[in-house]
This record gives structure tokens, sequence and C-alpha cells, in this order.
């Protein structure tokens, strides 16, 4: 059987890859490099750049030319892995019969694929999808954007931003209320960026507003529609990595301690997780098959309730085909992006969610991501 492979890590909405500082998928590129050795599989890995707020068709279409562009001649085989809404592209590029805005000949590449990976991907969508169309909602996710960005850049917010915006004791509520202190501390962050990184931030961060299709398509009513005619291709495993993040209380402030950018993006994370838990129960949930609900049992001992989140996407709204791993996790811990400064290159942690994520369960999932896809290949 043929050893060699294609991997394709593709980012979700806003994935960093896209602004030249390959820290999206840095880590799991890495650890997904030393498995695939380990196991003797002459494996390449691939990042896809995806316009990164486009309509899901664009972004699959997006998706088939990279592989058609990089993959190996014949029929060696292609495995996907998706975080967030990418793994939304997946479903999409390998669904039987779809047509995408591309000359591509999808259906053949779609055919080469093995397997499908989904990591914290919304499969019947998020309310805050819901809540980001809105206009105080575009504001917010610009500066969520822009935070992220910044703490995965710097490896910190900056004093000044934290400082201005009350250090430690800023609530998430006079964040959501006061447009003018989203404008303020917007202008905080970005000044910190060179002139020729800020014109690219101020030109992704404004398709942010301009473009909503990617947006309006992760609302669960959109995805009710999505679910129900982009079915399973034959002869592909689809798998996912579910994520729940630690549930905001006063005791899980109180473990994030006294550093104020802990505590600011701890509040922030806190705000995320309650937008989602206030939405209507079946804006949240998921109907599961009895493997799907062994699986999250067995992994959090019991089942994860309709309000659970990872602080972007609700846990149950996660789950698609065979549940390959299941974590204690917020939205980007499973990329690696959880504390670890002690490691070279660092982890850095994009918001402190007090999920306790750490390197060990970081390799335990890549492990069984690694050997999901290389089942039957041996």
């Amino acid at each position: 059987m043929d050893r060699r492979h294609d991997v394709y890590l593709v980012p979700g909405f806003l994935g960093f890859v896209n602004l030249g500082r390959i820290t999206y998928f840095g880590h799991v590129r890495r650890i997904l490099a030393e498995r695939f050795t380990a196991l003797g599989l002459d494996a390449r890995i691939h990042l896809v750049r995806t316009p990164p707020t486009a309509s899901l068709p664009t972004r699959a279409a997006r998706l088939a030319e990279t592989i058609a562009a990089t993959a190996r001649k014949g029929d060696a085989p292609l495995h996907l892995i998706g975080h967030s809404s990418g793994g939304l592209d997946l479903r999409l590029l390998t669904a039987p019969g779809v047509e995408l805005p591309t000359d591509v000949d999808v259906e053949r590449l779609a055919g080469r694929v093995r397997t499908v990976v989904t990591v914290s991907t919304p499969h019947h969508g998020t309310p805050l999808a819901s809540f980001f169309t809105t206009l105080r909602g575009q504001q917010l996710l610009q500066v969520l954007s822009l935070n992220t960005i910044y703490v995965l850049h710097f490896g910190h917010l900056p004093l000044s931003a934290l400082l201005w915006m009350g250090g430690m004791v800023v609530r998430f509520g006079d964040l959501l209320a006061n447009s003018e202190l989203l404008d303020e501390l917007f202008s905080r962050l970005l000044e910190d960026f060179t002139v020729g990184r800020r014109r690219a931030l101020r030109a992704l961060l404004r398709d942010v507003v301009r473009d909503q299709s990617l947006m309006l398509q992760l609302t669960p009513e959109a995805m009710e529609v999505f679910n129900a005619s982009v079915l399973p291709r034959p002869g592909i495993r689809y798998g996912a990595v579910v994520t729940q993040g630690a549930r905001p209380s006063f005791r899980a402030t109180l473990g994030v301690g006294l550093d104020p950018g802990a505590q600011v993006t701890h509040a922030v994370y806190a705000g995320l997780y309650h937008l989602i838990a206030a939405a209507p129960p079946a804006h949240r949930s998921a109907r599961l098959t009895p493997a799907q609900t062994r699986a999250l049992k067995r992994a959090y001992r019991v089942m994860p309730s309709a309000d659970a989140s990872d602080g972007i996407v609700p846990t149950l709204s996660q789950t698609w085909g065979h549940v390959i791993h299941a974590a204690v996790a917020d939205h980007l811990d499973g990329l690696g992006h959880f504390g670890d400064a002690a490691r070279k290159p660092p982890h850095v942690d994009w918001l402190v969610s007090g999920s306790h994520f750490d390197r060990a369960r970081f390799e335990a999932l890549v492990d069984d991501v690694t050997a999901f896809i290389a089942e039957r290949q041996a």
C-alpha cells in the first residue's frame, strides 16, 4: 500500500495563516510531522490559505485549487484536517455531486480523500454567528480577532491596553455596551504593529464587516439547511475532535491568578461563554448517535449539557461522524495555543479559559488524530 500521503490543514474563520505568519497551525504541523515520521509514513503537510471571511463555497473552491496545485501526482491518498469553520469547507468539498466556483475537477480530487478530521467545528452552527452579524457584534468581533492576533504575535497583551481597560476589574458587559471603549481598545492594540502589518490587519478586519457571507452561514438555522443537503461521501472516514471549555465561575476566576492580562482575557472568555449559554436550547444542541453519546460520556464522565461550549462553538454542535477525541479545552487550545512559555517555540494562550489544557493533553489529541488518519494505511 502507498506510504505517501498529502495532509491539508484548513483554518477557520479569520485563520491567521492568511497574515503571513504561520502561527495558526504551527504547533500542530510540527507534532503531526513527528508522528507521521514515527509511523514510517511519507506525509507532506500543506497549509491552505483560504479567504478568511468568504462564503463556504468560495473557501471550498480555494481548497480544491490548492490541492490540485500541490498534491502528488497519481492516486496518493489525501487527508483533510479543518479547524472551526474550516471543517465545513472539508465537508462541502467532499460532498457527492457538489458544484463549486472553480475549474478544478472536484469529483476526482474528492475521490482521493481518505479521511476528513474536523476540530471544534460548528456542524450545527453557533449562536455567536447570529450575534456577530449585528452592528455591535461586528465591532466586538474585530476587537476579539485583533486581540487574538496580537497575543499570538507578541505573546501578551500590551500594558497600555490593560491599564486603560481597568486591569483585571474590567467586565465583559462594559466592553459589549460601550462602542467608544471598543474603538479605543482597537486603536491601542493596533498601534504596536509595523505600518505594513497595520495595513494588512485593517484590510482583513474591514472584510469582517464588509463580507458577512461566512458568518451568516454559521448560524444554527443556516447549518440546518447545510446538513440536510451536504452529505458524507461513501469511502471517506469522517472524524471529529470535540472541545468543551471550563465553565466560568467565581472559583475559576480566582484560579486564573493575579495577572492582569489573564484576568482580562478570562473575562472576555466568560462573556462569550455566557452569550452562547443564553441562546435558545435548539441553537446549542444536536441530535447525536448512540456511538457519539457514548464517546462524549466516556471522555467527560457525564454528558455535556446543551449550554456547554469552548467559548466559540457549543460542544454538542461539534459532533460529526466518529468522535476521535474529546478534550477539556477552549476553541484554540487544540491547535496548541495554550499557555506554555517554557517550550521552544513557546505556546501562547489566546484566551485564559481556566481549562488547564497542557502539552500532555495536546499530544494525546494529536496522537488520536494521527491514529485515525493512519488506520488501514499500514
